[in-house]
């Protein structure tokens, strides 16, 4: 049975199940936006960096409408980055359904590559989504490369967070939640993160403090 999952064919099968039943799970829940302020970063033509922990990665086609629904919106293409392990690649097909493409790479294999690729799409002003402590972790602990791409890009860091009060939460290491349909969920935005140039390694307490501040108010709001 292990086998037959590990089998590429079923795991792109699995992947698209997957992603039908959070596209009803998401369709079907009643979402709010706190500090919709801090979206305006995503308008406009500007470049942005998306930031969340992995465990709010199931949640991330969430967003895509919120961001679409800004008044300054204009269409650009939102690139998610995943990790080449085979996990990453089974989110990333997942997730295709939702209009948000992938950029594979993380801090074991293929980094550089990544960083190269995100910076490019980051100068043609699109959006850029990022989980800092993925794939692996530690959990809610950011890794430099978030704060090696906004130094090196220009482009600020938005960092949010998501939930929902109906859900199933896995015992991974990142503990992530399953969303359940017909219910209700907060996305939340906190205040954009300009990483200097120099130093750039001073931002990453400070980055860690932001989105561990979103995930903490999203439990608040959203406690289930």
């Amino acid at each position: 049975m292990k086998s037959l999952l590990r089998h590429p064919t079923v795991q792109v099968l699995l992947a698209r199940l997957i992603g039908r039943y959070l596209s009803f799970a998401l369709r079907t829940t009643r979402w709010t936006v706190d500090g919709a302020a801090n979206l305006s970063a995503l308008a406009g033509n500007h470049a942005a960096i998306l930031t969340f922990w992995h465990e709010h990665l199931t949640l991330v086609p969430a967003f895509t409408p919120i961001v679409q629904r800004l008044p300054t919106f204009r269409p650009t293409p939102i690139h998610v980055l995943v990790s080449h392990h085979r996990d990453g690649r089974f989110i990333g097909e997942a997730i295709r359904r939702f209009g948000l493409d992938t950029v594979f790479g993380s801090s074991s294999r293929g980094g550089a590559a990544a960083l190269r690729s995100l910076i490019t799409l980051l100068g043609r002003g699109h959006i850029v989504a990022i989980t800092p402590d993925g794939p692996r972790g530690p959990r809610r602990e950011a890794a430099p490369g978030v704060a090696q791409l906004a130094a090196l890009s220009g482009a600020p860091i938005v960092p949010v967070a998501a939930r929902t009060a109906r859900r199933i939460q896995l015992k991974t290491w990142d503990r992530m939640t399953i969303p359940l349909p017909f219910g209700r969920g907060v996305v939340v935005c906190g205040a954009p993160i300009e990483v200097p140039r120099a130093a750039w390694q001073d931002s990453l307490p400070r980055i860690t403090a932001a989105l561990r501040a979103v995930a903490t108010r999203a439990e608040q709001l959203c406690p289930g």
